[in-house]
């Protein structure tokens, strides 16, 4: 009985949470998200402002995508190398110097010392510079976060971190549409920059994470065997394509400013509003996911949820309404989750400790970066073809990217989690 008692359902559901090190995690990583996600949407719409063009939204995602991704490898080999602790909060700073210069840019009194028709270029510069900074961010934070819980809580710390990243998310844009609405880009980038200083108090208060992996080969050889790792697993290779090609024909959410200041004509505040509502269909799923996982047939529910998210980008584009939309765009971050909980719980148990930088690198490269590419690829699709129809083809390519990928995976539908744990399944799923 006492056996019993140690896994009942309350305790099981908190116990990444009795780590030190996972819950200063999770704060550091509420506290950069809600602040990224605010600067996210207040960028969106304040580009917009000055552009009035769909392309130019676009071109925010590139920005960030080309370093985040061109370098990601090399950063999953400095982070596999490299003390954690040390490279965060180097990581952070630049963060935090990057948005002082939006912040600076924007002031009422900055047309005295930039011309305007700077201050959109030096935007895509800063943002360029967060791209660079997240080609790192992302093996660094994924190795503290495998070690700081024990390996047989990795289900249950997916869920809590996903959904601390979703919380955020949800509060982030909603605090940026409506402090940009009320108060102005000035005050909404101070919110930021607190938020990202609040960070780097909690990476300073992390523990020395050392270098597991000690390189004897050149660098070369050394990103290699996180590729042909990666590659050689059929269930790994094909969660992170499924991803890249679904949220980059699905990337709605980079046209949000289009649809909140010219199709449903809600401004800032509505902006906000959607955004959150995205997250919030996202993080009621993943705490629901913390008592009742989706990795019983892991396969079979990640293919159900990509196919709910493409039918949902498709009911979202054809709304016409504000309410009916949100409801869309809740049951499109709905379906999304379950989706992060699985390809997140499937790297975590197939990949070696010695590997995890690496490994997360060629992740990056897949999904980190994802919905920048997409946001690139909705808004020149938007130039091209028009907002709606935008929408209504990336919804429809989703769909036909998960029938593809049913069609060649039939053999993992059946695989339960506890099969796809073996050393079998890394060399031959």
């Amino acid at each position: 009985m006492p056996e019993e008692d140690s896994t009942s359902p309350r305790i099981e559901t908190f116990a990444a949470l009795r780590y030190k090190d996972f819950r200063s995690y999770i704060g550091m990583r509420f506290c950069f998200t809600f602040a990224y996600q605010m600067q996210a949407v207040i960028i969106g719409f304040y580009i917009y402002h000055l552009t009035k063009d769909p392309f130019a939204l676009g071109l925010v995602g590139l920005c960030e995508a080309i370093p985040a991704v061109g370098i990601a490898l090399y950063g999953g080999y400095i982070a596999d190398k490299s003390e954690k602790r040390k490279m965060l909060l180097l990581i952070f700073i630049g963060v935090f110097i990057s948005s002082l210069v939006m912040f600076l840019i924007t002031l009422k009194g900055a047309g005295n010392y930039i011309h305007q028709s700077w201050v959109v270029p030096t935007i895509y510069v800063m943002i360029f510079f967060n791209g660079v900074a997240r080609a790192f961010y992302g093996p660094a934070t994924f190795v503290i976060y495998t070690q700081s819980v024990p390996k047989e809580i990795y289900t249950n710390a997916a869920t809590w971190s996903s959904s601390t990243w979703q919380i955020a998310s949800i509060l982030g844009p909603a605090a940026g549409g409506l402090i940009y609405g009320f108060l102005g880009i000035s005050i909404t980038f101070a919110v930021i920059l607190v938020f990202l200083a609040i960070s780097l108090v909690l990476i300073y208060l992390l523990r020395s994470y050392p270098p597991i992996f000690v390189p004897k080969e050149n660098i070369w050889k050394s990103l290699s065997e996180g590729i042909k790792f990666v590659f050689n697993s059929k269930m790994m290779i094909g969660a992170m394509s499924l991803d890249l090609f679904s949220v980059f024909f699905g990337g709605a959410v980079a046209l949000l400013p289009v649809f909140a200041n010219e199709i449903l004509k809600v401004g800032a505040e509505g902006l906000g509003i959607m955004r959150a509502t995205t997250s919030l269909g996202a993080v009621l799923t993943m705490l629901a996911m913390a008592r009742f996982s989706p990795m019983g047939k892991p396969w079979r529910n990640l293919l159900i949820a990509v196919t709910g998210f493409g039918f949902s980008i498709i009911c979202f584009g054809l709304s016409r309404s504000f309410y009916l939309s949100l409801i869309f765009l809740f049951t499109e971050g709905a379906f999304d989750s379950v989706s992060v909980i699985i390809r997140g719980t499937i790297m975590q148990l197939l990949t070696p400790d010695h590997m995890r930088g690496r490994v997360s690198a060629v992740n990056a490269m897949f999904i980190g970066s994802s919905n920048e590419i997409g946001a690139f690829e909705s808004g020149t699709a938007a130039r091209l073809l028009g907002t709606i129809p935008a929408v209504l083809f990336g919804g429809s390519m989703t769909l036909a990217i998960v029938t593809i990928t049913y069609l060649k995976t039939k053999s993992l539908i059946p695989l339960s989690l506890n099969q796809i744990q073996t050393p079998e399944a890394v060399a031959e799923n």
